[in-house]
């Protein structure tokens, strides 16, 4: 994106890409279907980024998700909008739009540098590079640095760059994983009889906060979109001790109506499980009210009721990094400017995931990486 727009205005652009082919990051978010975007109002998509909105909004706004959905149009791949609002290109995966796109850089004279792995910087502040033919220094006026976070270490988005930064004197926030399961300390029944099970039509909650969904159970502990949509507060309360996200296995029912239920189907000759199974109460979802309470369920309607209704699940660390969809953390915004350009490095941009910011899944951060990148181009090579 920064190189569209900075050639579209006359300069000499050249991309550095470490592997052999570009934009490897791209396709493989793309491989299960590319959700480049999102259709929900500006607004209330602008709040998704949450405490930094403030930071991101210029970008947001100067090109917003329409302005995305028209250009994936003028590239010749129309989108559409999924059930969700989640926004996708026609033909669903990344390829065919790449392959537009690259065609169009190419014409514009974009230079592409396969096989150029970034490693700092010389005393002139010419780029460092490693090549199969060894280690190069190219001189520029200007560089926009878009090297990722640290989550997608197959395709070499390892963070690595942060050590480069701290040696600048440039503060970094630590990489820290988002949109991610987290782990839970499950008993070796749980993950012999549940281990990828979903726990269907349930809420999560964290801190208040209701997320409806599937949550999943792992060998580790808990993955899918209602514990990824938590990331951000699960992690806020592991830092200061911690962590309990909350299973409502009855988002639809209140607790009283639960309570009846159970008092209606109550029989003297049944076991607790027959009666859990009566009320409707999963085999997974009992095994989770197992977990909670050492095995030693309730036997009175209103306690089991006020258990199934707020299912305790104590939260033991978030997933590893290289297991998350996302990263949090980056060069603090103390040390850019309002264009993301680095304050003590004049004419060197950071955009995407190096900057200090999160949001969710749903295209939300595919238009951030991409927003950012037209916005810092436009504003120092416009």
């Amino acid at each position: 994106m920064a190189a569209e727009v900075a050639a579209s205005n006359g300069h000499d652009v050249a991309v550095f890409d470490q592997h052999r082919s570009p934009a490897r990051k791209f396709v493989l978010a793309g491989r299960g279907g590319l959700n480049i975007t999102h259709s929900e109002p500006l607004d209330a998509f602008l709040n998704r980024y949450g405490p930094e909105r403030t930071y991101l909004e210029p970008a947001l706004r100067a090109f917003t998700p329409d302005d995305l959905r028209a250009w994936c149009s003028e590239l010749g791949h129309p989108t559409f909008v999924g059930s969700s609002g989640r926004v996708f290109p026609e033909e669903f995966r990344a390829v065919p739009l790449l392959r537009s796109w690259l065609g169009r850089l190419g014409s514009q004279g974009v230079a592409f540098n396969p096989q150029h792995r970034w490693t700092g910087w010389d005393g002139d502040e010419s780029l460092r590079f490693h090549t199969p033919s060894g280690e190069v220094a190219v001189a520029v006026d200007h560089v926009i640095l878009a090297l990722g976070g640290a989550s997608w270490p197959r395709v070499s988005s390892d963070g690595s760059w942060a050590a480069l930064f701290a040696d600048r004197g440039i503060e970094v926030t630590p990489l820290a994983p988002t949109n991610c399961g987290v782990q839970v300390d499950w008993s070796d029944v749980m993950v012999a009889k549940f281990e990828g099970e979903p726990v269907k039509n349930a809420a999560v909650i964290v801190d208040d906060v209701v997320v409806r969904g599937d949550p999943i159970v792992t060998r580790t502990g808990l993955e899918g979109g209602p514990i990824y949509a938590h990331s951000r507060r699960v992690r806020e309360q592991l830092g200061s001790g911690a962590a309990k996200v909350t299973i409502d296995l009855f988002p639809d029912i209140d607790r009283a109506h639960l309570r009846a239920t159970l008092v209606k189907t109550r029989s003297r000759g049944n076991s607790i499980a027959k009666w859990l199974r009566q009320c409707g109460v999963s085999p997974v979802g009992a095994s989770l009210m197992r977990e909670a309470t050492g095995n030693t369920l309730p036997t009175e309607p209103d306690d089991l009721a006020q258990l199934a209704k707020a299912v305790p699940v104590q939260v033991s660390a978030m997933a590893p990094i290289d297991r998350a969809i996302s990263s949090a953390g980056g060069v603090t915004w103390t040390e850019v400017d309002d264009t993301f350009q680095l304050q003590k490095m004049p004419n060197t941009y950071v955009v995407g995931e190096m900057l200090n910011w999160e949001a969710p899944t749903g295209g939300y951060l595919l238009q951030a990486c991409l927003s950012t990148a037209r916005f810092a181009a436009r504003s120092g090579l416009g």
